[in-house]
């Protein structure tokens, strides 16, 4: 009878902790939500802030999951940062170098999050051609391990006019969602002159242009996409607007 009560209790206990297990993925998604409807989003920032390398990497284990995830934290606390203090924003160099964001142990910097989590530990002033060598461990653990995902940058909002829209990212859906996010905003960011074959885009392309495949992959990309008609042979770049704007948020249909 003893050895049965025993049993019981082990189980319920057991059952009782898996229930009580963080989804951190759904933190991240939850913050954005209470965001965008603006609730209290105090409970998601004290979970993530409590978090741990390991926490992270025992469940973020493909480069889907932890990209999903990393966009929703990113986009999420930009916004929480400029509506906080959007003096910051004067001062952009140091408003991204800066580390705020507590998660895994460490305080992060938005440029940690961009370049050396979701870009693989890419220079930020470099077209994206040069890379960081002997990183922490925190970087080596929590970024992507495979083929840099370009469309990131449409789907990343930095607080600026001319960013892309925020949206909230699953690790399920992703690859339809970034395809939606990137037809969406190149549809908007891209003019097409058929004359003379000149597509005027957005200035990521130049910024970023070796996570695109160089200039002759961004062409391409604007031709696959079906953004402009063909591939063009020619391609310009707006001005980058760096008005600050927040709220710019946008909902992937199912």
């Amino acid at each position: 009878m003893k050895k049965f009560l025993l049993t019981i209790v082990f189980f319920t206990t057991l059952s009782t902790v898996s229930q009580n297990k963080i989804i951190y993925s759904d933190v991240a998604q939850d913050l954005l939500e209470n965001i965008i409807a603006k609730k209290s989003y105090e409970k998601q920032v004290k979970i993530l802030a409590e978090s741990t390398l390991e926490d992270l990497t025992s469940e973020l284990k493909t480069d889907t999951q932890k990209l999903a995830f990393w966009l929703n934290v990113y986009n999420g606390f930009i916004q929480i940062s400029l509506m906080d203090n959007p003096k910051e924003y004067e001062d952009r160099g140091a408003f991204f170098k800066k580390p705020r964001v507590k998660i895994a142990g460490e305080t992060l910097s938005f440029d940690d999050i961009e370049h050396d989590i979701m870009r693989k530990s890419r220079v930020k002033i470099s077209w994206g051609y040069l890379r960081k060598y002997f990183r922490p461990k925190w970087e080596r653990k929590l970024r992507i391990d495979g083929d840099l995902e370009w469309r990131i940058h449409f789907a990343l909002n930095c607080g600026a006019k001319s960013c892309p829209p925020v949206a909230i990212y699953s690790a399920e859906n992703l690859n339809s969602e970034l395809d939606f996010m990137t037809t969406k905003y190149l549809n908007e960011q891209t003019t097409y002159n058929s004359e003379t074959k000149t597509a005027t885009s957005v200035s990521l392309f130049s910024w970023f242009r070796a996570d695109f495949g160089g200039l002759c992959g961004a062409r391409q990309i604007l031709a696959d996409y079906k953004i402009t008609p063909e591939k063009p042979k020619k391609l310009a770049f707006k001005n980058y607007d760096w008005t600050l704007s927040l709220g710019n948020f946008r909902t992937i249909p199912n």
